[in-house]
């Protein structure tokens, strides 16, 4: 019997928290995770490829394997070659792009045709939130929240009208490091402060309401305190509205910073943030990125796989 034929799935960056949606909303970005996916006749998945983790585990194939555990199946053998554009602990979702690329490659080769409810569930179980996940699962600007039976995950609107622009450092930092500065409890005029503003902030997104952006972008829940990580945070994000971002955050954990402009206004907002961190002694580079209207996706024509 032949073998089923190879195939490739994309998985997009993403921007969690947007300053005050902390864990629960995100942007889907135009930087994307490949994996190519050449079914064998072993009963192993090898990945074959040469990714960069940080030392880090692959991922992926962990998607992949909890995926068919949660149907209590067993994967078919495969060779697998991930390669993305996503950089690492950067704050752009590189981890929810392989748990959300490594679900779909499960389903495909089980031939379980998964919903993106189910791809929200497993993947906000592996990394304890749904929100780069739900972006990088459904695509748009997106809400998530975690409920008695499970994630429920939303598209705000699946089309914007602005550009993101990105500060990415060379520097990496992890997840955990920025999530350990943050305090275990918080003054309640800070709660009620982010609760209106991420609101506002859903609200000016599906409206399209740019005036209503940079007021709806500011947090008091965890920017001020990866401030202290990140001197280059809010001089950065004050440069950006000063060059006529519409808004401006810390993009997830950082260390990259988001800023939202219109597209002819994209050049001076990025030469601006980019020269506020040089001052700090923070190198990097800015990219000028569309917000995607759709997310991971299959393509089932012939995957390039390497040999050797």
């Amino acid at each position: 019997m032949p073998l089923p034929a190879s195939f490739s799935v994309y998985a997009p960056a993403s921007s969690a928290n947007l300053g005050p949606g902390f864990d629960c909303l995100a942007l889907a970005l135009d930087l994307w995770l490949r994996v190519d996916v050449m079914p064998t006749e072993t009963s192993e998945t090898r990945d074959v490829g040469r990714q960069e983790l940080l030392g880090g585990v692959n991922l992926v194939v962990e998607a992949m394997t909890m995926t068919a555990r949660t149907f209590d199946l067993s994967l078919p053998g495969c060779d697998i070659t991930v390669s993305s554009e996503i950089p690492v602990a950067r704050g752009l979702g590189s981890s929810a792009a392989a748990i959300v690329a490594g679900i779909r490659v499960a389903s495909e080769l089980l031939g379980l045709g998964i919903t993106p409810e189910t791809i929200v569930d497993i993947g906000g179980d592996m990394e304890g939130h749904a929100d780069n996940v739900s972006a990088a699962a459904l695509g748009g600007a997106t809400v998530s929240v975690h409920t008695a039976g499970g994630y429920v995950a939303e598209v705000l609107t699946a089309d914007l009208p602005w550009r993101a622009v990105v500060f990415i450092p060379d520097t990496h930092s992890l997840t955990k490091d920025a999530r350990d500065v943050l305090p275990a409890l918080v003054p309640m005029r800070d709660a009620a402060a982010n609760i209106g503003r991420a609101v506002l902030l859903a609200h000016a997104l599906r409206s399209r309401q740019a005036e209503l952006v940079r007021e709806g972008m500011i947090d008091h829940l965890h920017q001020p305190y990866r401030a202290e990580i990140f001197q280059h945070l809010e001089p950065a994000i004050a440069a950006a509205l000063d060059a006529g971002a519409i808004g401006a955050c810390l993009s997830g954990a950082g260390l990259s910073v988001l800023a939202l402009a219109t597209p002819e206004n994209t050049a001076e907002v990025g030469l601006a943030m980019s020269a506020s961190a040089g001052g700090f002694g923070v190198t990097g580079r800015c990219l000028t990125l569309s917000i995607l209207s759709g997310g991971a996706y299959v393509d089932r024509r012939q995957a390039s796989i390497p040999t050797g």
